[in-house]
């Protein structure tokens, strides 16, 4: 007998045999009445294989894939014990495999029921002539999908070998389990169709609302044409009948009717086409119109933010200026007290209120950075500028921050890694922060004169923050 791809685990028998089987009445298992010449060796026959031929190992294979649970439920309760309506789908299967290993008519009628069903496929697979022709087909059967005719097609054609039975036996138990294993994602998928299948109906619904309404309008339009030349056939039979002369007018008149008619119609199709297109057309546009108008948006946001900082800009030059040029006519007036003022050259206007205030600058660029440095020590302050952790180590950040009265930070030269380190750090610390649009002196400017407003006003220069220090 050939050796199937996989043994059964044996066990003792409580009376001493080697052979015991705890799990003989399971399918895969040989039957009692299989014959010792199917045991020894496997039969050679010129013709195409039986079922009784085959190995009892397969026949579990064969019936499970070859033949459906309602034909084997018409069938077996025939040849065997069972009730049709009680046992179970695993009882009908087991039944079968059973009267396969057993032969006679059983056998018989489950072999004459395979050559019924799939009686085209085996005529395709007797005109091949090897074993490796037999091979392609049965792979190709197999990537198509169509496995219960190629893979009785296969098991009982003349030339299959023992490795090619064998691998087609293989295939199909590992088919099983990719299955089982498919039939989780093809709920989900089929979930997710039927959502999508009842939004189409929802949406097939109202367009066919649509249709009918436009539809009834049409219909209402011809019936109204429809009066019209109704009743002016009943009129024109009507003259005719008084005088047969006005016939030909009558006629040439209700020529001229259904003409105009038929052109009222394309005039009405014109029109209904050009309306769609105007329609569509305006829905463009208000979409092009929507987009520009959030761009203006934008835009003006951005000009009222740049003319705000340009004005705090030039107020706190026009500011310092002034008070250069009032220290300078001081000092012509009064040389001795010339040296004492110098320091406090920019502490008018907005920028006092950096008067001894540590300010810790992160990021930035090295150009405008030096000019911030310079404008904040002018007023009387200290600035302390730190890149991020590029060049400048992420430790001196860290120790500079709980010193400090405020820390500023542009949001367009400032990695986003260190921007969160940056407020965390200063959360801990309860150090004011504060982002900036850019790096630029005119955004540095604008932010401590809206400070100093607020100060003025009473009002709080940072809002409480809304940072967790456990889960940020």
């Amino acid at each position: 007998m050939q050796a199937p791809p996989f043994k059964l685990a044996t066990a003792p028998s409580p009376d001493g045999r080697s052979n015991y089987h705890p799990l003989a009445d399971l399918c895969c298992a040989r039957s009692d009445k299989v014959t010792q010449a199917q045991i020894e060796a496997p039969r050679e026959v010129p013709r195409r294989a039986r079922l009784i031929d085959l190995d009892p190992i397969f026949h579990c294979s064969v019936i499970g894939t070859c033949l459906s649970t309602a034909e084997l439920r018409k069938l077996v309760p025939r040849l065997t014990g069972l009730d049709r309506e009680r046992a179970s789908d695993l009882d009908i299967h087991h039944a079968a495999v059973q009267l396969a290993g057993e032969g006679g008519p059983g056998a018989k009628a489950l072999n004459k029921a395979l050559e019924a069903r799939f009686e085209s496929t085996l005529k395709q697979y007797n005109s091949v002539k090897t074993d490796i022709e037999l091979r392609d087909l049965w792979r190709l059967a197999l990537k198509n999908g169509e496995v219960p005719a190629a893979y009785w097609a296969v098991m009982t054609h003349h030339h299959t070998t023992r490795e090619l039975r064998q691998l087609a036996f293989g295939d199909v138990h590992m088919l099983s389990h990719l299955v089982g294993a498919a039939n989780r994602a093809d709920i989900r998928r089929l979930v997710a169709l039927e959502q999508e299948n009842s939004e189409l109906k929802a949406k097939i619904e109202r367009q066919q609302l649509r249709l009918s309404e436009m539809s009834s309008e049409r219909d209402a339009q011809r019936r109204q044409y429809d009066e019209q030349i109704s009743q002016l056939g009943k009129l024109a039979e009507r003259q005719a009948r008084e005088s047969t002369v006005q016939d030909a007018d009558l006629a040439s008149e209700v020529a001229t009717l259904r003409a105009t008619l038929a052109a009222r119609d394309e005039l009405l199709a014109r029109h209904t086409s050009r309306r769609d297109a105007a329609e569509l057309r305006a829905l463009q546009e208000h979409d092009a119109v929507q987009v520009l108008q959030a761009r203006l948006d934008r835009a003006q946001e951005l000009i009222d933010t740049m003319q705000a900082e340009s004005n705090a800009v030039e107020k706190t030059l026009s500011q310092s200026l002034s008070q250069s040029f009032g220290q300078s006519s001081a000092q012509l007036s009064s040389p001795l007290e010339g040296g004492t003022a110098s320091d406090g050259s920019m502490n008018g206007g907005s920028l006092d209120l950096l008067r001894d205030r540590r300010i810790v600058y992160v990021g930035g660029r090295p150009s405008s950075n030096a000019t911030l440095k310079l404008l904040v020590e002018s007023a009387g302050g200290h600035l302390t500028v730190h890149d991020g952790g590029v060049e400048d180590r992420k430790g001196l950040l860290a120790a500079a921050l709980p010193r400090a009265d405020m820390v500023i930070f542009p949001v367009d030269c400032i990695d986003h890694d260190s921007a969160a380190t940056l407020k965390r750090v200063c959360t801990r610390h309860q150090v004011p922060y504060y982002p900036v649009r850019t790096a630029s002196v005119a955004t540095f400017v604008a932010l401590i004169g809206r400070l100093k407003s607020n100060t003025s006003a009473g009002t709080s220069t940072h809002p409480p923050s809304r940072f967790c220090l456990r889960h940020g």
